[in-house]
């Protein structure tokens, strides 16, 4: 049904006292956990309507190569669900616009959103309408993402790594990968990149390369993730098959869901030989320590301050007259080469080939 048939319809149903819960989503390829989330949405009132994203929001949102299936076939499956009473299609990235037109009793979600990581205009517009909010288990091992990462999987003798690049700044290390890549050095694509820095120079390399990239709003925190952020970034990433995350230069700790969604697939470059020299500018730590070397580390990024596994390292002499500057660019010089070989050395246990 459109939008203007949507809102005669629940009209029509408030009239009568009946409650309306409302819930949205790409649902591109339904599978159990999908028909046990609605079934239990439809449970908290009398009749259950379904916004679906549009085949461009479901693009912007996933990745090219997403949706799997039209916006009109996507309806019509989901509308023959005995679960659901209406199915609405809306453009653009967000429901307010079905939100503030359908004024729902109940606004069911999933289970991998909390409250307080709903997109802050999509909370707003329920908050007007005195909308109850009701955040539903998922189905463990259900969801489209793995549903797909296991068809693709299939074969991972010849598969590419697939990867996705989180960076807050000029994107130098992204370049080091994306080159070594494109010499034939390393048999893997970067499929994803986001930055939490709108103007950050990595969005013009991504664009330069031909790699999508996007910026994500961090939300209001100066060294970490907001919840919606942490879940824009796990869900962008999910839906782009990532194999392995690398932070380049991203300044924000990295915590749950993104952390337990990819545990043991994010990994960091570091300027300096740690565990020695933690957190920023280490390079003029090691400056100011009088340390005979310097380097770069690759590491697993756990919940800690560079705390991970080391995977690989680079040592650099510190010279007489070295300056902060100086010391930078020498390590930095180490570092493009350095991740692309901790990346190569990760693809045999990432792709379990």
């Amino acid at each position: 049904m459109n939008l203007d048939d949507a809102v005669a319809w629940r009209k029509g149903l408030a009239d009568d006292g009946k409650r309306l819960v409302l819930t949205n989503g790409c649902f591109d390829l339904i599978h159990a956990g999908h028909t046990r989330y609605l079934a239990e949405a439809r449970e908290l009132g009398d009749m259950l309507v379904v916004a679906l994203n549009d085949d461009d929001s479901v693009r912007a949102l996933k990745g090219e190569g997403r949706p799997l299936n039209n916006q009109d076939d996507r309806a019509e499956v989901m509308a023959a669900l005995r679960m659901v009473d209406g199915v609405v299609v809306f453009s653009g990235d967000r429901a307010t616009s079905v939100i503030e037109a359908l004024k729902p009793d109940v606004y069911a979600k999933g289970g991998d959103y909390t409250v307080d990581s709903l997109n802050p205009e999509e909370r707003s517009s329920l908050e007007e309408c005195g909308a109850q909010i009701e955040i539903l288990s998922l189905v463990p091992g259900r969801s489209t993402s793995s549903t797909v990462r296991k068809m693709r999987d299939a074969d991972t003798d010849s598969r590419k790594l697939r990867i996705g690049v989180l960076a807050s700044g000029s994107g130098s290390n992204m370049q080091a990968i994306q080159d070594a890549i494109e010499a034939g050095e390393l048999n893997a694509e970067i499929v994803m990149i986001l930055s939490d820095v709108e103007d950050a120079k990595v969005h013009q390399r991504a664009k330069d390369a031909g790699l999508p990239c996007r910026y994500v709003d961090p939300g209001p925190f100066k060294t970490k993730l907001g919840e919606a952020a942490q879940k824009e970034i796990r869900d962008r990433l999910l839906a782009a098959g990532v194999d392995l995350i690398c932070l380049a230069g991203f300044m924000r700790m990295v915590k749950p869901p993104l952390l337990d969604s990819f545990e043991g697939r994010i990994i960091n470059i570091h300027p300096s030989l740690l565990p020695d020299f933690k957190g920023l500018a280490a390079w003029k730590q090691a400056l100011e320590a009088g340390v005979p070397e310097a380097g770069c580390t690759v590491h697993f990024v756990d919940s800690g301050m560079d705390t991970g596994a080391i995977i690989d390292r680079e040592r650099v002499s510190v010279l007489p007259n070295d300056t902060a500057e100086s010391l930078h660019a020498r390590i930095q010089e180490k570092e493009h080469i350095l991740y692309p070989r901790a990346i190569r050395s990760l693809i045999p246990q990432l792709l379990g080939n």
